[in-house]
C-alpha cells in the first residue's frame, strides 16, 4: 500500500520543520502507524530527523519500520522550497519482497530522467513506486501522466504513483493517482480531487536483468508478507474531467471546501453585487459547502442598478443561500458629512468610490466578527494583477477564492457551471447564474455609468498581456513585438508593477495557474526597474 509524500504531517509543513518537537512527534506517529501494519506492507511519507532532516519514505511491515528511503531530488522552484528544510538522500533504494524487487522514489525523484528511477530499474526493479504531493495547476494532471509514461518507457518498469488529495492554504492537490505499464499505458487511475483507494493487481512477469554498476541502496528483504487484496481487482481507470473548465472548477471547489473545513469555520459570507465574479464565488461556495453554510450580502449604493440587484437576489434564491440586505447610502452620507470640511473645494473622485468599497468591507467584517463567518473575497486575477481593487474594501476578507482565475476564465467557468453536465458533476442546482449576469458588461458600479473598460483594456486583451508579462516573464517590448497594442501593454505593465503592495495585503486563495501571486511570483515592492 502506498500513502502520499509527507502523509504523516501534510504537505508543505513549512517552518514547522524547524521545530525539533514537531519532527519528534512525526516519528512517534510513524511508529504508531507501523504497529498497525501487521498484515500488509505500507510505504508512507514523513519528515525524518537523523543526522539531518530528510523528506523520507518509510516502509512499514510486520508491525515495525522496516526500511527508510530518503528523497534524492529536492525541488526549489515555484511553490517549492524544500532545500530550505531538507537534505538530499544519496541514492535510490530497492526493496525485495514476495512481489519481487521494487524501487522507491518520492515526487521530484521521478520528474526528471536518470537517477534515482533509472538506477533502481538497472538494479532490477520491475516496479517503481512514487509517493507524491504534487500541487495542481490547470492541465497538471495530463502533464504529470505524460511524464510518468515517459519514465515507464525509459526504465522498462511499471510506475505506481500515489498522490496527495486536498487543499492546503493556497495549494490544491488533485489526487489523480495512477499505475502505468512499461509501454507507457495507463492501466489504473483514481479520480481527480477526491480521495480514493486505488486497487491494481499486476500479474505480468516481474523478472528484470540486474546491472552490476547500478548505484542503489538495497534495503533488507521482506519475508513472506501477506499481499493485500481488495474486494475487487478490476483495474479502474477513472475518467478525466472535461472540458478544462470542469477541472479548474473542481480545484476551486476542493480548495475552498478544505480551507473552510480545516480551519474550523462553520459558515461563510460574501458581498453579492450582481456581477459575474461574486456570482461565481457564491456558486462555488454553495457547491463546496452547501447552501446552509453560505450567506450573501446585497449592499446597494446610489450607483447600483436595479438590474444588478435583482440578479443578485435571483442568484441567492436559486442557490438557497442566506440573503442579507444592507443599504450603504446612510453610511456614505455619514462619511461625506464627516469629511466635508477636509474635502472642501475638491471634486469627488476615486476617493468617494473607494469609500463605498470600504463601507462594504467593514459591513462584511462586522458580520464575520458577530457570527464567526469566514469572509470570501471575490476579486479575480486580472483585477489583482493591475490593482483594480480597494485595500480594506473588496480586498478585505479571509479567503480569496478566485484570486488566481483570469477574468476570461471566470466567464468560462460561469458558463460551464450553468450547463446540465456541471450540475450532475458537482451535485448542485442546474443553471443557477442568471444569463444577464454573464452577458452584462463588467462594472464596479461606484459612479454613474461606470464600466471596467473605462479604466482597463478590454479583458480579452488584458488577459493576453497578463499571460505574457506575469506567467511567461516577457518584457513589454516583447509583448509589443508579438503584436499586442503598445499603449495597452505599457499601461498594463505599469499597473502590475505598481500594485505589488496591494497583492501583499490580499488574503490567500486557490492556486490554479502555473504562476500564482505570492506562492510562485515574488517581486519586491520597492522596485525601480521597469521592463
Amino acid at each position: 500500500m502506498l500513502l502520499p509524500e509527507l502523509a504523516i504531517t501534510g504537505y508543505p509543513p513549512e517552518d514547522l520543520l524547524l521545530k525539533p518537537h514537531f519532527l519528534q512527534d512525526a516519528r512517534v506517529a510513524l511508529e504508531r502507524l507501523a504497529a498497525r501494519c501487521t498484515e500488509t506492507t505500507c510505504i508512507v511519507g514523513l519528515p525524518l530527523a537523523e543526522d539531518a532532516v530528510y523528506n523520507a519514505a518509510a516502509v512499514l511491515s510486520g508491525g515495525a519500520v522496516h526500511a527508510i528511503y530518503r528523497k534524492n531530488l529536492l525541488p526549489n522552484y515555484g511553490v517549492f522550497d524544500e532545500q530550505r528544510y531538507f537534505t538530499a538522500g544519496p541514492r535510490g533504494t530497492v526493496l525485495d519482497g514476495p512481489w519481487g524487487r521494487i524501487g522507491l522514489t518520492v515526487c521530484e525523484d521521478i520528474w526528471v530522467p536518470g537517477a534515482p528511477s533509472e538506477s533502481e530499474a538497472h538494479a532490477g526493479a520491475w516496479l517503481i513506486t512514487n509517493i507524491s504531493a504534487s500541487p495542481y495547476h490547470a492541465g497538471k494532471g495530463a502533464e504529470r501522466e505524460a511524464m510518468l509514461a515517459a519514465r515507464a518507457i525509459e526504465t522498462g518498469a511499471y510506475i505506481a504513483f500515489c498522490a496527495l488529495v486536498g487543499g492546503q492554504d493556497e495549494l490544491v492537490f488533485d489526487g489523480h493517482s495512477c499505475v502505468i505499464d512499461p509501454a507507457g499505458t495507463v492501466v489504473a487511475r483514481a479520480a481527480q480531487f477526491e480521495p480514493e483507494l486505488l486497487l491494481c493487481e499486476i500479474t505480468e512477469s516481474a523478472d528484470k536483468p540486474v546491472r552490476a554498476d547500478a548505484d542503489v541502496e538495497i534495503a533488507p528483504p521482506l519475508g513472506a508478507t501477506p499481499v493485500a487484496r481488495g474486494a475487487s481487482q478490476a483495474r479502474r481507470i477513472a475518467p478525466l474531467l472535461e472540458p478544462p473548465a470542469a477541472e479548474v472548477y473542481g480545484a476551486l471547489r476542493l480548495g475552498l471546501h478544505d480551507y473552510v473545513e480545516k480551519n474550523g469555520f462553520q459558515a461563510t459570507v460574501l458581498g453579492l453585487s450582481g456581477g459575474i465574479d461574486s456570482a461565481l464565488v457564491a456558486t462555488l461556495a454553495v457547491d463546496a459547502l452547501g447552501p446552509e453554510r453560505v450567506n450573501v450580502a446585497v449592499m446597494p449604493s446610489p450607483f447600483s442598478s436595479s438590474a444588478t440587484q435583482d440578479d443578485a437576489r435571483a442568484l441567492a434564491a436559486a442557490l438557497g443561500a442566506g440573503l442579507h440586505e444592507l443599504h450603504i447610502e446612510p453610511v456614505m452620507g455619514a462619511y461625506t458629512a464627516t469629511l466635508a470640511d477636509e474635502f472642501v473645494g475638491r471634486d469627488a473622485d476615486i476617493t468617494e468610490e473607494n469609500l463605498q468599497a470600504r463601507i462594504r468591507g467593514n459591513l462584511l467584517m462586522a458580520l464575520s466578527n458577530k457570527f464567526g463567518w469566514l469572509v470570501l473575497t471575490t476579486g479575480n486575477k486580472s483585477e489583482m494583477s493591475v490593482g483594480y481593487s480597494t485595500l480594506y474594501g473588496d480586498l478585505a476578507g479571509g479567503f480569496a477564492v478566485i484570486k488566481d482565475v483570469p477574468k476570461m476564465l471566470v466567464f468560462q467557468l460561469s458558463e460551464w457551471r450553468n450547463t446540465r453536465q456541471a450540475a450532475d458533476v458537482v451535485g448542485g442546482v442546474p443553471a443557477p447564474i442568471p444569463p444577464s449576469i454573464i452577458e452584462r458588461p463588467p462594472s464596479a458600479e461606484l459612479r454613474p455609468d461606470q464600466r471596467d473598460e473605462d479604466s482597463l483594456p478590454p479583458y480579452e486583451l488584458l488577459d493576453r498581456i497578463l499571460e505574457g508579462y506575469v506567467e511567461q516573464n516577457l518584457s513589454a517590448e516583447q509583448l509589443i513585438a508579438a503584436g499586442l497594442d503598445a499603449d495597452a501593454v505599457r499601461r498594463t505593465v505599469r499597473l502590475v508593477d505598481l500594485a505589488e503592495y496591494k497583492r501583499r495585503q490580499a488574503p490567500p486563495g486557490v492556486k490554479i495557474t502555473p504562476r500564482a501571486f505570492g506562492r510562485d511570483r515574488r517581486m519586491p515592492i520597492t522596485n525601480g526597474y521597469r521592463g
